[in-house]
């Protein structure tokens, strides 16, 4: 039906932004999604301090583009990917998808997620305690 919000912000994102921005009096569900930084990566010795997310131009326009393709019928969505430096703790990625029926609420908001962590040109450079990094999802 719509898409509420679809940006890449290198500002801390809010989870109470994205549902108000989809929640509306016809619909019966909110499914979100926080992907946020965690302290510790299980293919790497050592603890994360931090990351560093950055896009390609065009990350945003192909962000645009699936939340368009993944907000059909009754469903609106939104969703924001940070760039930038973020900390243990900070949300990376937020989404919502509102509905009239939980099932469509939930499936939007799980494939908008998984489509952006696929096809959106962002690159994850991991910072672990020894200052060493390591880049993560670069081929």
């Amino acid at each position: 039906m719509a898409v509420a919000i679809a940006r890449i912000d290198a500002q801390p994102l809010s989870a109470d932004a994205h549902i108000d921005a989809v929640t509306s009096a016809r619909d019966g569900a909110v499914a979100t999604f926080i992907g946020q930084v965690r302290d510790h990566d299980p293919s790497v010795e050592g603890a994360v301090t931090h990351l560093e997310y950055s896009a390609h131009p065009d990350a945003e326009a192909t962000l645009a583009r699936i939340a368009a393709e993944v907000a059909e019928g009754d469903v609106t969505v939104a969703v924001t990917h940070r760039i930038g430096l973020l900390s243990v703790g900070d949300a990376a990625i937020i989404a919502a998808a509102a509905a009239p029926h939980r099932a469509e609420a939930f499936e939007a908001c799980r494939a908008v997620v998984e489509r952006v962590k696929a096809e959106v040109p962002i690159w994850k450079r991991e910072v672990l305690a020894d200052g060493s990094h390591t880049w993560v999802g670069v081929s």
